[in-house]
């Protein structure tokens, strides 16, 4: 390539420039690609964060194919993992002379599996005329397709639950001997992942590898020589997940339901198999039924001693003893029955330590549900296994996020994941012009959150700025309740669309807000990050609380407790920045493109009332900041064109006004 680093290829007059339209060279992105080609080249260890607009995939991109390694780039979400993959990987790899081998590779249920669906035809459950159409539907993609991914067949949507019974899972193949896996796509993907430079895989599929490592049953991706987490302040969470165990009225329904197939092809003689089967069931429904009417997330110490809570556990305990004892009489009599014996082994050995732990690195924990019950077992942290799986992979690596970093430094996500603290760190600033084309509003006279008049003031202040904005807004919140009570009440005082979430699918809202122009899309979590809405459809963002994870949460309890109870301080070390990370994502919504123009409304009054207030605000991108309500409305007028043509006093366009830069708050 006759450059001489990773950020010239990213230069002015660089090949990508020659490659793409309308290119422009960013210095942080330059800066970041150079910090990342340093790492591969020492093997070490790299922190970074990249602002909005500074083209953080690329920066990555272009060093690790640069670099002759064989690279593991993990994203957030499949809906990324196929971005990358598809979009930009293939542009930044027509820069090479010699084509770069490329694979993309996803977790076993994102892959058809022929045999099962050959096999689905005779299920029962599925033998209504409408899963028979679909069916019918998916054999005929299965004829054509030539990698099986799910989300390349848009006939039946990726949701829809008659694909858990067509697609892999690790039960199944298991009855299988290798040489009858020559088909099988997910054999095929893995192949292709084993050869490539590039391999593109998502978190839920490197921790579900990293999981199996620490167990010691060995893993799933390839080897590397080095290893990218894009959107990595993703992975704690992530993390947490795949190094606890989890166990659900979904996973034993299908034991279940597995073992009583088995028992009808090779077992007959076997009465009591079945009813054992059954009994499993029925055990937990009345596990279910014990904790309470109610859904909720709650410790399991707060439950575990009520009488219905011990009868119903003592049952599941012993419904599971005479599973298994049936099962394995009846294991020798087919594959799909051992299969199944070593399933039911697994689900007794997580009961058992659920009702058994005494742990005190482990968080034990339930989830109910309308009709359905999980039962968890949480790490207290997992930095631990975190760092301990990560050191059986030798190599670069390389974290990066737009909000990676907490008033400036990395020390939140060191201690979450346990990264050394001789690792590197960069942080690229947005090249976007936030002083002149943001405000940011914090109201004053705002009562506290907890107050009772505190949702109220909320909407009496959205519906004023949403009026200036002439909608183009999200309005995200911290809960659900409060995003319901509010979309009751803006119903009635709007006169612009209002979208829900929840009313329809992700996808669907976000079309239909970009389409409508001026709509008002009210959201919690899920809306706060991954979301790009560019242009004038979206001018206006307001949140209504400063996201801090309730308390109440059992593992958010756990970890408070832990860390107060080893002399630490749980709200400064961990809740703060944990809040802190979600707020940046949140107002990162609003600026999307180096032409958008907008407000930002942070209605929470503990921003200024705090003495942690200033945490937050230094960790926002710089902009105009005002506590002054009547500035909205200026601002619309002189920047905005939707806007300055209904109030008639249009100024320069860019601007927020003399002093932009400055703050009167």
């Amino acid at each position: 390539m006759g450059t001489n680093s990773a950020g010239d290829v990213l230069g002015e007059k660089g090949p990508l420039a020659e490659h793409i339209s309308g290119f422009r060279a960013r210095a942080g992105q330059q800066t970041l690609a150079d910090a990342i080609e340093s790492a591969f080249g020492n093997q070490s260890t790299l922190l970074a964060e990249a602002g909005t607009g500074v083209g953080k995939t690329f920066a990555y991109l272009v060093p690790a194919l640069r670099s002759g390694l064989k690279v593991i780039v993990s994203t957030g979400t499949r809906h990324l993992q196929d971005q990358l993959f598809q979009k930009d990987l293939p542009v930044v790899c027509k820069l090479f002379d010699s084509k770069p081998r490329t694979a993309l590779l996803k977790g076993r249920s994102n892959y058809l599996c022929r045999s099962r669906l050959a096999r689905a035809r005779g299920l029962a459950q599925l033998d209504s005329p409408e899963s028979q159409s679909k069916l019918a539907i998916i054999e005929k993609w299965a004829t054509r397709t030539h990698d099986g991914d799910i989300s390349q067949f848009s006939a039946v949507p990726e949701d829809d639950p008659i694909w858990m019974h067509v697609t892999s899972n690790a039960e199944y193949c298991a009855e299988h001997e290798p040489d009858e896996l020559e088909g099988c796509f997910v054999t095929h993907a893995r192949r292709r992942a084993q050869d490539a430079d590039v391999v593109v895989v998502n978190h839920h599929l490197f921790c579900a590898d990293l999981a199996l490592r620490e167990e010691g049953f060995g893993e799933v991706l390839p080897t590397a020589d080095a290893f990218i987490f894009d959107e990595a302040h993703q992975l704690p969470d992530v993390a947490t997940n795949f190094f606890g165990k989890r166990l659900s009225m979904r996973h034993v329904s299908e034991l279940a339901r597995d073992t009583i197939a088995e028992h009808l092809v090779a077992a007959t003689d076997q009465a009591g198999l079945r009813h054992s089967a059954e009994e499993i069931e029925r055990a937990l429904r009345d596990l279910r039924l014990a904790l309470g009417v109610e859904t909720r997330r709650g410790a399991w110490v707060d439950v575990a001693h009520l009488p219905g809570v011990v009868e119903a556990t003592s049952r599941v305990e012993a419904a599971y003893a005479d599973l298994l004892q049936e099962l394995e009489v009846a294991s020798e009599r087919s594959r799909g029955l051992e299969a199944c014996f070593k399933r039911a082994q697994r689900q007794q050995s997580m009961i058992a330590d659920f009702l058994g732990t005494g742990d005190e690195d482990t968080i034990s924990w339930f989830e109910t549900y309308n009709t359905g019950l999980a039962l968890n077992l949480t790490p207290l942290d997992v930095a631990g296994p975190f760092a301990r799986s990560m050191a059986q992979l030798p190599g670069a690596r390389v974290f990066l996020s737009a909000t990676l970093a907490v008033n400036g430094h990395f020390n939140h996500f060191r201690r979450q994941l346990g990264i050394a603290k001789t690792a590197g760190e960069c942080i690229a600033d947005s090249p976007f012009d936030y002083r002149s084309n943001a405000m940011l509003l914090v109201p004053p006279d705002m009562p506290e959150p907890a107050s009772p008049g505190y949702d109220s003031a909320v909407l009496d202040l959205a519906e004023r700025v949403i009026k200036a904005s002439q909608g183009r807004c999200f309005l995200l919140f911290t809960s659900h309740r409060a995003m319901n009570n509010a979309a009751d009440v803006l119903a009635t005082r709007l006169e612009y669309p209002l979208l829900v979430q929840g009313t329809r699918a992700k996808t669907e809202l976000l079309d239909a807000f970009r389409e409508a122009g001026n709509a008002v899309l009210l959201g919690t979590s899920s809306f706060w990050e991954g979301v790009d809405v560019r242009g004038d459809a979206l001018s206006c963002v307001i949140i209504d609380k400063l996201p801090f994870s309730s308390p109440g949460d059992p593992v958010m309890r756990a970890r408070i407790d832990a860390l107060n109870r080893n002399g630490g301080n749980a709200f400064m070390d961990f809740q703060l920045p944990q809040a802190i990370t979600q707020l940046k994502q949140g107002v990162g919504r609003l600026i999307r493109d180096e032409t958008d123009r907008g407000v930002m409304v942070l209605c929470d009054p503990r921003l200024t009332t705090k003495s942690y207030g200033g945490l937050f605000i230094n960790s926002l991108p710089r902009m105009y900041r005002t506590r002054v309500p009547d500035k909205v409305d200026q601002f619309f007028a002189k920047v905005d064109p939707v806007a300055a043509g209904s109030a008639g006093s249009a100024g320069p366009a860019g601007t927020v006004g003399e002093g932009a830069a400055e703050s009167d708050a």
